[in-house]
């Protein structure tokens, strides 16, 4: 399956009007924790507060929020090769990654809470399952209804079962690209703490399209990241944009700018007709 509803929930709701401005908002792993050297499950609350009480202005934005695991899920997935695969000997590594990133939902859920958004969180481990590190045969619709109660889902990346690995890691840019396609999102915005794709001489790529990709360098960000990091995000985007879905990144400083739809300064991943 591609990640999309299914024929019949599409076709139940499509007498509905549906709610426009759908937003699937991704706060990456360096905003919300600390990532440098020896900052492993450091949670910047101060950065949580600040993002709560923006979104707050917006209470009737259909929002699904989607976060990284930053220092929360990366060193423990790393420590037991979880992305080489998964057996008896290290199958404790499932439990540890998992309750890592649990413990960062749950600090994302409360200050979301605590600022009047209607947060409920979401575990992929729990209902999601991978074959060779690709998510197969996913199921949003109870996220479809959540949205459209004016709920909040709150999912992350997360280590699921996998029918060839035994286990994997989903990243939260994956999860990006498939619920952005699933649940007809109709914008999709990633918060990090760069101003966006980088040139090598550290400009901004305002646009960035399939066809074009080929002329930019991307680095590494030197952080521990099993997910693939800059790399990573950008291939799950350019898919994403391959389905006619555009994307933006943006710097976590601009966060007001992209909810209010202004100009951010940021990355456009644009489908090739855009």
């Amino acid at each position: 399956m591609d990640g999309r509803l299914s024929p019949a929930l599409t076709q139940k709701d499509s007498g509905k009007k549906r709610m426009r401005n759908r937003t699937i908002l991704k706060l990456g792993g360096s905003v919300i924790t600390e990532k440098s050297a020896g900052s492993a499950g450091v949670i910047r609350y101060d950065a949580l507060a600040a993002i709560a009480k923006s979104l707050a202005l917006y209470p009737d934005m259909p929002l699904l929020i989607v976060h990284g695991a930053g220092s929360f899920g990366h060193p423990q997935a790393k420590a037991y090769h979880i992305q080489e695969g998964v057996t008896r000997e290290n199958r404790k590594g499932i439990f540890e990654t998992h309750q890592a990133v649990r413990e960062l939902n749950t600090a994302v859920v409360e200050a979301l809470r605590s600022n009047g958004i209607e947060a409920v969180p979401i575990h992929p481990l729990h209902g999601c399952e991978a074959s060779d590190g690709k998510l197969v045969d996913p199921i949003f619709g109870h996220m479809d209804r959540m949205i459209s109660l004016g709920l909040v889902p709150v999912i992350h990346g997360d280590v699921v079962m996998d029918r060839k690995r035994g286990a994997c890691i989903v990243s939260g840019d994956q999860l990006i690209r498939v619920l952005a396609e699933g649940l007809r999102m109709d914008r999709v915005g990633l918060a990090t703490d760069v101003p966006g794709l980088l040139e090598s001489d550290g400009s901004v790529v305002r646009e960035l399209r399939r066809s074009t990709v080929h002329q930019v360098t991307i680095g590494n960000s030197g952080h521990i990241d099993v997910t693939g990091g800059m790399e990573g995000k950008i291939a799950e985007l350019l898919a994403l944009a391959d389905h006619g879905i555009r994307s933006e990144m943006f710097h976590i400083s601009q966060f007001e700018a992209f909810l209010a739809g202004k100009d951010h300064g940021g990355t456009r991943i644009l489908p090739e007709d855009a």
